[in-house]
């Protein structure tokens, strides 16, 4: 009997108990079971009394996990509607298919995946016969993240209903010349076929909790009944070790997103080997979803092993099947039945008297192929459980073999990620496993044929009328024709043309401004999508909390703090902004869902995401890449940017870089813009290009990243004259001259060309003083609003040069004629404005931020990168002397004169 002194105090040892003498008995009467009958009867017992309390709606802590069984048992199975054999010969094709097309394709070193496939193909299968809503339905159809390495079954499938042609296959990894398959989903290579890139590996689960996550927050605005879309995303186990695979779980529990469903193909294999080798990783995964409020469904065991379950009257085997590890189940799956016997069974009597029951051929197929991903009617009633259950998503973990009916080459061996054919004879042993009617004439000179069954049999007819009962093909992507957003009033944006006088004023207050007037338009206004990681009020955005509200499912249940403030914090279940608290990883999936939603829903939404900057690129680069890989549309906004600005924060804030990042990224347009009416140009034409009437030759799947400063500053009137808005957009336009910032400098002073970008224009422009008032050097002003673009306009000249067409980039064309060397200077490292410099006739010289940022003022910051007023002039000046223009003694004089 448990010593009561030896049990440790608990959270229940501070509640009163109302009945020592009752409580003693329960606690007597689970000793005596564990003394009598043994601890595993008393854990069994306790076990089912919680699951009882928890059925019964008794407050208690849920279990985290359950016996290593499948949770739906087969007598509670629902027969598979349709013909299962029917979609067992199709599933046969679809397999075939998938290795034929990546062995042929290794003939061409492109190499390929065949064993994920080949583990999930019941798992895709069932889906497609019975769940997967298409696109030709009502509503929006449902959301598919397919598991990249699966793509070849995939490819398979449409091949097999008729979207793809044995060329198409062909050409699997093969796009250069037209006609070609990219090795993943990628809608930006197959964009009719693939809705959401997701090889990129931890990625895919983040986004379908956030795009689930959107959908309700389009029902709940008004904006498209999307109530019926359901959201699958198909994952790997070792997928799973990615943090941003879990990083929303409690989000997606938290607001009941029972229009969600993770399909996880537990084959406990990743890249190199075991998932979990010493562990479980489906009791890891069950603990983790369950703890995260997740609805938890396992199918494990396949129908072979119901005899074996039935003769387990002990618990023996249950309890075994919880103790083996992983990588010792996988070693199970490729020994034989002599040797499962002795190490499987041989560790308990109990089951060794069950061995004796079992023949060797029973325990080969429980052991080697038996899994509950592997058979149709395991796989529908766990999908049927998942679409029926609500208040909370629902995750099933699916175990199945990698490399399943590819023979004992591929089958659990911890290299099958890496191989990337089989032989002939392992081809012919497949195809009579799968019973498929392929001749061995058809391998003419070793090459295998891929096999269809004729576009008007049974299996092709079968598919397509499975289809289209559940809206059309899938997986698909529809380009909606959607009409041209109509453009916001004008005077939103000219309100900002005639400057802010003697009121200083930060880029970032005046972005926020002109949203503030943009989601008023009566037109538009709607579907603007402010997203921001728990910064609002860093960017003075809280004035749109009680206009816009956020964005909660619950609404606000309580009565907020500020409730009797003007500004107070509204929360709403129609609320417009989406305040993701300190996730910028959750908030670049939320503004990937919505740049998305003209194809995923045919309607354009305009997100706008601000953030600081040196937490976007830096760290959410690769979901940048994924939102051009999924021809987003949208503005992104780096506020608080630059390396010198954000006085006091120090290097782990000071952002020096995020251009040079945006810059490798070939759908982000990027632009730093220094003054407010040069924010409004670049939004208005960003509208008119992504939503509006693109020019031709434009594209319009680009988003935009715009840098905008939290110092306050005097914000200048657009300067009159031709080519303004041209020159911001494009990249590069003259401030002013010497002359007409009413400067005097002598007749035939020497004359210097000054760039600046964001907030170093101010840098520039007070260096054009001093250049003239203590040195005599005339010096004209240039605004750099993208350093990025103008690069780009440069390559494309090159490019068509290379093609015999005469083309003078853009930034030789404004530079043209002005006088004097140029002097870039931006408030990031020299390698943004040096992107330029081959394009630059004139004699080229930079200055940036390069280095770690420090914690102090704007000015000492300034002066420590050699970046400020007078380490502009200095080095002006030392352009200016090397080539004779002004006497080199004037340079060691502004160094001193400036305490350099």
């Amino acid at each position: 009997m448990t010593d009561p002194q030896a049990i440790q105090p608990s959270a229940l040892d501070q509640l009163p108990d109302r009945d020592p003498e009752e409580t003693a008995e329960w606690q007597a009467s689970l000793d005596a079971v564990a003394r009598e009958v043994g601890p595993h009867r008393a854990a069994y017992l306790m076990r089912r009394t919680l699951e009882r309390a928890e059925a019964d709606g008794v407050a208690l802590p849920k279990l985290l996990e359950t016996d290593y069984l499948n949770t739906i048992p087969t007598a509670a199975e629902t027969p598979v509607p349709g013909d299962e054999e029917m979609e067992r010969k199709i599933t046969a094709w679809n397999r075939w298919n998938a290795a034929a097309m990546v062995t042929r394709g290794s003939k061409h070193g492109v190499g390929g995946h065949i064993a994920t496939f080949a583990s999930a193909a019941w798992l895709y299968e069932t889906g497609f016969n019975h769940f997967f809503k298409g696109k030709e339905g009502d509503g929006s159809g449902d959301q598919l993240y397919i598991q990249g390495h699966a793509s070849p079954g995939i490819y398979a499938r449409a091949f097999l209903d008729g979207r793809l042609t044995e060329a198409h296959l062909d050409n699997f990894r093969q796009e250069a010349g037209g006609n070609g398959l990219p090795s993943y989903p990628h809608p930006r290579r197959l964009p009719w076929l693939w809705e959401f890139p997701t090889v990129s590996m931890g990625l895919g689960p983040l986004s379908a909790i956030y795009q689930a996550r959107f959908n309700r927050y389009l029902t709940a605005r008004g904006i498209k009944d999307v109530s019926s879309s359901h959201v699958w995303a198909f994952l790997g186990d070792g997928e799973m070790d990615e943090p941003e695979s879990t990083a929303a779980l409690a989000l997606a529990s938290r607001e009941g997103l029972d229009n969600l469903t993770f399909v996880i193909n537990c084959n406990l294999q990743r890249l190199d080997g075991p998932v979990r080798a010493n562990f479980k990783i489906v009791q890891e995964l069950e603990a983790q979803f369950r703890g995260a409020g997740w609805n938890v469904v396992k199918s494990l065991w396949g129908s072979a092993w119901d005899e074996l379950f039935a003769l387990d009257t002990t618990g023996a085997l249950v309890r075994r099947l919880r103790e083996v590890p992983d990588a010792q189940v996988q070693t199970y799956q490729t020994r034989d039945a002599a040797y499962i016997r002795a190490d499987f069974f041989g560790k308990d009597p109990a089951l060794a008297e069950m061995a004796k029951l079992l023949s060797d051929d029973k325990i080969i197929e429980c052991f080697h192929l038996s899994r509950g991903g592997h058979e149709a009617r395991k796989v529908y009633a766990a999908y049927k459980a998942a679409v029926e259950f609500k208040g909370a998503p629902t995750v099933i973990l699916a175990q199945t073999v990698k490399g399943h009916t590819l023979g004992e080459g591929f089958a659990s061996k911890n290299a099958n990620h890496q191989m990337k054919k089989l032989t002939v004879d392992e081809f012919k042993t497949m195809r009579d496993l799968l019973e498929l009617p392929i001749p061995d004439s058809a391998f003419a000179d070793g090459v295998v044929p891929y096999g269809h069954p004729g576009a008007d049999s049974p299996e092709v007819r079968y598919l397509q009328e499975r289809r289209a009962a559940l809206g059309g093909p899938a997986p698909a992507r529809r380009t909606h024709a959607l009409a041209p957003l109509p453009a916001p009033a004008e005077k939103a944006f000219a309100s900002f043309d005639k400057g802010s006088g003697s009121q200083n004023v930060a880029t970032t207050m005046a972005f926020v401004r002109l949203v503030k007037d943009l989601v008023r338009d009566k037109e538009t206004g709607k579907r603007w999508v402010p997203i921001v990681p728990d910064e609002a009020r860093t960017f003075g955005m809280e004035s749109l909390f009680p206009s816009l509200g956020i964005y909660s499912p619950k609404g606000q249940t309580y009565e907020p703090v500020d409730r009797d403030q003007l500004m107070y914090y509204k929360e709403a279940k129609n609320g417009q902004i989406l305040n993701e608290g300190i996730t910028e990883a959750g908030s670049m999936a939320d503004f990937i869902a919505a740049s998305t939603a003209y194809a995923t829903h045919g309607e354009a939404m305009i997100p706008f995401y601000i953030f600081y900057s040196m937490f976007g690129w830096q760290r959410t680069a690769d979901q940048m890449w994924q939102l051009g890989d999924q021809l987003g549309r949208g503005f992104l906004v780096g506020a608080t940017a630059g390396r010198t600005t954000l006085t006091g924060e120090g290097l782990q804030h000071a952002d020096g870089h995020s251009p040079v990042i945006a810059a490798t990224n070939p759908a982000a347009l990027s632009y730093d813009p220094a003054f407010a009416y040069e924010i409004a140009t670049i939004v208005k034409d960003g509208l008119r290009r992504m939503y509006g009437e693109p020019a031709p030759g434009e594209d319009p799947n680009v988003f935009y990243y715009l840098t905008v400063y939290n110092e306050p500053l005097p914000q200048p009137a657009k300067p009159a004259g031709l080519g303004i808005d041209e020159g911001i957009v494009k990249g590069l336009y003259r401030f002013n001259t010497a002359e007409s910032a009413g400067l005097s400098a002598p007749a035939n002073a020497p004359r210097i060309q000054l760039l600046g970008s964001g907030t170093a224009i101010h840098w520039a422009l007070k260096a054009q003083r001093l250049l003239a008032e203590e040195w005599g050097v005339a010096a004209d002003v240039w605004s750099a609003t993208s350093w990025t673009e103008l690069r780009r306009d440069a390559m494309e000249a090159d490019a068509a040069l290379l093609r015999g067409e005469e083309r003078v980039p853009y930034v030789r064309q404004a530079l043209h004629g002005a006088e004097g060397p140029v002097l870039a200077v931006s408030d990031y490292m020299r390698q943004v404005p040096d992107q330029i410099a081959q394009w630059v006739e004139q004699d080229w010289s930079s200055l940036g931020a390069d280095g770690f940022g420090l914690s102090d003022t704007r000015d000492a910051a300034r002066r420590h990168f050699g970046v400020d007023a007078e380490s502009v002039v200095v080095a002006a000046l030392a352009q200016l002397a090397g080539r004779g223009e002004v006497k080199a003694t004037a340079v060691k004089e502004a160094r001193e004169r400036y305490g350099l």
